[in-house]
């Protein structure tokens, strides 16, 4: 008999721990979304911390509206905890071009800059690239061994051997 007075089927030790597994698989889900939000809160934490922020999916790119050779965008993202910025899909191209408030300006895109790691078909840490937004006659492999890339105001990606040359530092995080 229950404390309400109403009788009750008994509970078997089965449905016990089927309950049990439930509730723990509950828990689980639960821990899995709590840090999923400390990481998201996280990165927005780190992105207003920029004086340029864009959201593309997952994915801000944030930069503070400086620019430098392609060894001074990574290592100022490596320094930031973060990697140069490499667009995955059209809608990150897309928000990166957004950037731009005058011509003919360019962002370093994290693409490997040795040609013979990868011929400009990974990025930086020799992962294949899933999306690529060349323009005509690119990727120019042309560029001798090592070559840069950038991405134009028009959203198409160009190699320049002129990896010295100063273009805008934009990461992701």
């Amino acid at each position: 008999m229950a404390l309400d007075g109403k009788s009750r089927p008994h509970t078997t030790p089965e449905q016990k721990g089927a309950v049990m597994c439930k509730f723990l698989n509950l828990l689980d889900f639960v821990d899995k979304d709590l840090e999923a939000l400390k990481k998201s809160f996280s990165k927005l934490e780190l992105a207003v911390t920029y004086d340029f922020i864009r959201k593309a999916g997952q994915k801000y790119f944030v930069s503070n509206k400086k620019t430098g050779s392609f060894s001074q965008a990574i290592e100022f993202c490596s320094q930031q905890d973060l990697e140069l910025a490499l667009p995955k899909n059209e809608k990150e191209n897309n928000a990166l071009t957004h950037f731009f408030d005058e011509m003919d300006k360019m962002v370093w895109v994290n693409v490997n800059n040795k040609k013979a790691e990868g011929n400009f078909e990974t990025d930086m840490k020799k992962r294949g690239l899933n999306f690529t937004k060349w323009g005509g006659g690119q990727p120019d492999t042309s560029v001798g061994e090592t070559g840069c890339t950038m991405l134009s105001e028009n959203g198409v990606w160009r190699v320049s051997s002129e990896c010295s040359l100063n273009a805008y530092i934009i990461c992701q995080i």
